[in-house]
């Protein structure tokens, strides 16, 4: 298992700027089987809509995409982490399982876990940053690259 991080946000960086400064949080079970934050929002957004072409839309992804992904999830584990019924007459629908939602559940506790751990180092990167350049005039650029010969 390697872990990558965890989201962390500064409200100012040492050079006064507001920091976008983000710790990300994946969790890879070998080199071909992973959770991390798209996954997770995933399964929260199949828990609030109650559908995964729902929670696809609401991502900005195709119902195949987030189908894939659900899918990916299921064969990861011994138990499935949403169970989905076909549409119909009834209408379809997809719920969490009991391990899904505790899967959530356990990566956001590790990610808050990781995020105050980080916190700290992370102010001591922000602080070794360069003020970012301002934004360009609109001017075009000199430049001193020649190209082709004379």
């Amino acid at each position: 298992m390697r872990i990558w991080a965890a989201d962390v946000s500064s409200p100012r960086s040492g050079a006064g700027v507001v920091s976008q400064t983000r710790l990300t949080l994946r969790v890879d079970f070998g080199s071909r089987r992973s959770i991390g934050p798209g996954k997770i929002r995933l399964l929260e957004e199949i828990d609030r809509a109650g559908s995964i072409s729902q929670a696809g839309r609401a991502l900005g992804m195709s119902y195949r995409r987030a189908w894939l992904l659900i899918d990916d999830m299921n064969q990861c584990f011994h138990r499935a982490v949403v169970t989905a019924k076909p549409g119909g007459a009834q209408g379809g629908g997809a719920v969490l399982t009991a391990f899904g939602a505790g899967l959530v559940r356990d990566y956001r506790a590790i990610e808050t876990a990781a995020s105050g751990a980080a916190k700290p180092r992370l102010r001591g990167l922000e602080a070794a940053l360069r003020t970012p350049k301002r934004p360009s005039t609109g001017e075009p650029r000199k430049t001193s690259i020649r190209r082709g010969k004379r």
